[in-house]
This record gives structure tokens, sequence and C-alpha cells, in this order.
């Protein structure tokens, strides 16, 4: 509802009045400061959201959205507020939650790798806060909107801006892992997720209790058929809670994962289980008697085979399968498990790879399409510039010799060469080629926050510790805030100060006391931002 429809509600509910004397404009400003009612609320919302951005996306692929992963939220916060600023709009603008990050930053086990250690509470703690950040943000800037409303000469002019509010409330995807145990572990933690918020659920194909970093050796996936009830459990953590829109990404770790825990069982030929076993690796059994005491033995095309399996009991892959085995896990994740999205984590940024294997998962599934992993573990400079260095020498541009093939391509020296300028340029346009050549639907970075704490920290502690002292904090930190109109720069206003004060104002009227007077320091900040 608008203010002006919620003022009027409140009017005729309250004829003669609110009890205890309260201000009817009061209670309507409150109530159009809270955006949402639950964040529940907010994930049936989001979910519109999202499924409204897809369609779009798939009339014209440049339409496609981006995330940052944030590890808190303020970080959200931050990153919703410095958008809005510099587009003037949130259009297809999203929240990546990673369960690295999580794991990494924000469990009470310390700093733990990416192996769904860390307890699951604090995924959909950090999910809450990131919503109470954005809603909070939501206040502060509607909050200010009715102070301008209470001495406006054009009221109307400040109502409409009011009432064309764009909340700073965006989808959110949040990393599940691998469900963090049994297909009844996965339903009971994605209804947590939902109901701190999140409209969009990604989960991914390895074994739970051996789960590792899609960007680590050691990845172990499971029977396609085990995964798909996981993506069930999932849809029906969504319809039960009735967010009808939910959305799901099917992750799959097969292009760098060599290994499976278990070998399903087969009941008809060209079934899920024979399709996921046909790619194991196997030595053929010309005689039972070769069969050691507790070797297995499978039949595949007719052959006596056993399987290669190691020390630990897990099964090996074939070599150079994994590509065969990704189109087929996504094509079964989408008209099998119902997923909406895929993901494909692969091992360098090559879009050229990644549209070969969506040009073959559409030949099945024609409505696939994908969120990509633009990850700080790929050492994007190098890739990229040995992708320009391969194309020129095939092209017969340079000599294979022209350039080094090795990480000496890092150098500072190729920066402002030819072949560092056209490896930026690739760069740069990355996301919009994966986007229109591969099927990419949502361009993220999974663990820009990370970085960027630690850089900046590095940054300021080199600095301050060092020569420049204060001057590294104000020249490097305080001086770019106030020059770019960086809101947080007036900190006591950003979490919530002037809040405080309407709200004593509200109930205490000229008795208030009130934070914001003349000698808050934030004053000296009053025209920057």
């Amino acid at each position: 509802m608008t203010y002006s429809n919620t003022l009027t509600a409140l009017k005729t509910r309250y004829p003669k009045g609110a009890p205890a004397g309260i201000n009817l404009d009061d209670i309507a400003q409150l109530k159009t400061q809270n955006t949402y009612e639950t964040h529940l609320d907010v994930a049936k919302a989001m979910a519109k959201v999202m499924r409204a951005d897809m369609a779009r996306y798939d009339a014209d692929t440049s339409q496609f959205t981006q995330s940052l992963g944030c590890w808190s939220g303020f970080h959200a916060q931050q990153m919703m507020r410095a958008i809005k600023r510099q587009k003037g709009t949130l259009d297809r603008a999203y929240v990546y939650l990673s369960g690295w990050m999580v794991a990494g930053l924000r469990n009470s086990f310390g700093h733990l790798p990416d192996q769904s250690m860390h307890e699951k509470t604090a995924v959909t703690a950090l999910i809450n806060e990131i919503y109470t950040s954005l809603r909070q943000a939501d206040e502060v800037d509607l909050n200010d909107l009715f102070a301008e409303l209470k001495t406006a000469d054009d009221r109307e002019a400040i109502i409409a801006k009011i009432d064309g509010f764009e909340s700073y409330v965006r989808p959110i995807i949040a990393d599940i892992d691998a469900g963090f145990g049994n297909v009844h572990a996965t339903y009971l933690l994605a209804k947590e997720l939902i109901k701190a918020g999140a409209c969009c659920i990604q989960i991914e194909n390895q074994v739970s209790d051996a789960k590792q970093c899609g960007h680590q050796d050691g990845k172990v996936t499971v029977p396609r058929e085990d995964f798909n009830d996981k993506l069930r459990a999932v849809r029906m953590a969504f319809e039960e809670l009735g967010v009808d829109d939910g959305i799901i990404v099917a992750r799959t770790d097969s292009l760098g994962a060599g290994l499976t825990q278990k070998i399903p069982v087969s009941t008809s030929k060209g079934d899920l289980a024979s399709e996921y076993t046909k790619w194991l690796d196997t030595t053929p059994v010309s005689d039972l008697n070769q069969l050691a005491d507790g070797e297995v033995a499978l039949q595949l095309n007719g052959k006596l085979c056993k399987p290669v399996r190691l020390p630990n009991g897990l099964y090996k892959f074939r070599a150079d399968t994994g590509e065969d085995r990704v189109v087929e896990d996504c094509i079964s994740a989408l008209n099998d498990g119902g997923a909406d999205m895929l993901w494909i984590e692969t091992a360098t940024p090559n879009v050229k790879q990644i549209a070969a294997m969506v040009s073959r998962i559409r030949e099945k599934a024609p409505h696939a399409k994908l969120t990509y992993n633009n990850s700080p573990s790929f050492n994007w400079t190098l890739n990229l510039r040995k992708q320009v260095r391969e194309d020129w020498i095939e092209s017969g541009k340079i000599h294979h010799s022209s350039y080094p093939d090795d990480n000496g391509l890092m150098s500072a020296k190729y920066d402002d060469d030819a072949l560092g300028i056209e490896a930026d340029a690739r760069l740069q346009a990355f996301q919009t080629d994966i986007a229109r050549e591969a099927g990419v639907f949502h361009n993220l970075i999974t663990l820009p926050t990370f970085h960027m704490t630690a850089k900046g920290m590095d940054d300021l502690s080199e600095g301050y510790f060092g020569d420049e002292k204060m001057l590294a904090y104000v020249r490097g930190i305080q001086r770019a805030e106030i020059r770019r109109s960086v809101s947080a720069v007036k900190h006591q206003h950003e979490v919530g100060s002037d809040l405080g004060d309407t709200f004593k104002e509200m109930t205490g009227g000229e008795r208030a006391l009130k934070a914001g007077g003349e000698h808050n320091t934030m004053n000296q900040f009053a025209n920057v931002a």
C-alpha cells in the first residue's frame, strides 16, 4: 500500500484517533518504512522478481543478472547503496550467499575450509542478517524522506518519492552446499533458509559428508537419482511455505570430480543408474576366480568387469569423461529433478567450453540456463592472457615464442602491451559474452568481499602502522567516501541514529532526548553525502 492509502486506512480504523493520542501520521510512516512484514514475505516477493528477470533474459540475453558474494548484512547493504547511487535502480542486482564464506568467516568453529563443517544455523543466520540490513536501509532512506515531508512546500512531490521508493531488498541466491545430510535434513534446512528470506536455493551433487570446494581436488559425486531426491526436497520446502515461484539452482561438480561413493542400482537399460555407472573406470574379468574376497563385479555392456576401487572404498570414473557426465547431470537435474537453473563448476573461465556443454544440454533441455561462478579461484589475468596468446598463435598473428606460455604472462610489463590490453578487453566483455553464447542468466563472484576485506585491511594497515599514520586512513578511505558521496561516511546516520531520534519524537514530542543536535559530529559531513 502507498503511504496515502495506509494513512486513509488508519483513519478509517481510528475515526476518533489512535489510543494514547498516538499520531496517525506517525503510525503510517512506521508502516511504510516496514517494507516487508516477514522474511517469508521477502522470499515470496523476490521469487516473483527473479522469475520476471528470467523471462526477460529468455527474450534478450543482454538482460542478464549479477551478484556479489556477501559475508555480512553490511556488505550487502553497501553494495546495494552503491548500485542505487550510481545507476538509480537496483534492477537485475542480486545478493549471493556463499557457503564458502559462511564456512570461512561466519561460523563459531573458526576459519574453516569449504567442506560443510560449519553449523547449519550459520547459513540461516546470515540470510536473516542480510535482509535485516537491507530493510534497515529502507527505513533510513524513507525516514529521511518523511523528515523532508514535514517541512516541504511541495508535499505531493515528496509523497510521490515515498510511494515510488525502490526497496533495497533484492533476491538472494543461497548456497545450501550438498544439503548438510540426508534428504530429510536437506528439506528441513531448505525450509529455514526460505523462512529467512531465500527465494533461490543452490545445491550441489557432491556427497554431503565428503563435500569439497568446487575448486579443490577430492570431489565425490552422488548418483543422479540421489541428487534429484534432494532437488525434490527443496521444491517441497518451497511449496509447503507458499513460495510457489521459488527457484532451484542445480550445481554439478562432475567436471572436476573423478570419484563416486556408491554404485547405483540399475533396473532397466538406459535408466539414470546405468547412465551414471557406464562412466566408471573398470578392468575386465574373464573368470570369477579373478575376484578377491570383498571385490565387486559389474556387468557393463554385456561384459563382466570390476570397477577400480580405492583403499577408502570410493570408485573412480574414467579419465576425460567429466564433460559428458556434466551434460548428463544437467539434463537429468532439469528434466527429472525439476531444477530451474544450472551451475557448472569449471576449472578455468572459458566461454567456449561452457557454450559447448550448454549446446549439448539444450538438445534435451531447450530451456536450460545457467548461474555462473566468476570465481576468485581463477587467475583471471593469466587465463585470459593465455587464451589471447593461443588465439593469436593459431591465427598466425604471433609466433609461439613471442610471449611466455607460463606464469611469466602475469608480469606487469604486459599490462600496457597489446596482449594485455586485449585480455583486459575480453575480461570486461566476459559476462556479456557468456550470457549471450553460453546461456548464463546470472553472473556472480563468490568471494569478492573476502578478498576486498583482506586487501583493504592490508592497504590501511601498511600505511597506518607505517609512515603515513592518519593520512593512510584519511586519504585512502574517508576522503574517498566524502568525494564519492558514500552514505556510510555519516556512520551514525547509516546505522539508524536518525531513526531513533524520529521515534523518540513520535513518542515523547518535545521531551525527546535526541542524538542529532548541534554537537553531533556527523554535522561535519552534512553537505557531502
